[in-house]
């Protein structure tokens, strides 16, 4: 089973592009996974709640609570988000992303959202 680690800004998406990502996941992706999230990326979009502006608060807000209804899988773990996801991503974890410098950090194969709507896998 693989494991689909999702970073902020993809989980930031679902707002942004009104994109049902586990629906997408499911849709798009052919193979056994489970999702999870990186506790840096949650302590990110706390920060989010708590220093930005309304748009980006009420997203954020969102998201933390479809993480705690969907009870996606918490990774702990303390550093940069993005080093972390990058050292997941070696070790055989599909990260998904929309992050253009993240992902030339990441081992192939990892994931993004293309056409706002779909879910490709890259490598």
């Amino acid at each position: 089973m693989k494991q689909i680690i999702i970073d902020t800004n993809a989980w930031m998406a679902i707002v942004e592009f009104k994109l049902d990502i586990f629906a997408a996941l499911e849709r798009d992706c052919d193979f056994l996974y489970q999702i999870a999230v990186l506790q840096g990326t949650i302590d990110e979009l706390r920060k989010i709640v708590s220093e930005q502006r309304a748009k980006f608060r009420q997203a954020a807000l969102l998201v933390l609570g479809i993480i705690e209804v969907k009870k996606v899988r918490t990774i702990p773990g303390t550093g940069k988000v993005d080093d972390l996801l990058a050292q997941h991503s070696a070790a055989g974890a599909l990260v998904l992303t929309q992050d253009i410098l993240l992902k030339k950090r990441l081992t192939r194969p990892y994931l993004t959202i293309r056409q706002k709507k779909m879910i490709i896998r890259i490598g």
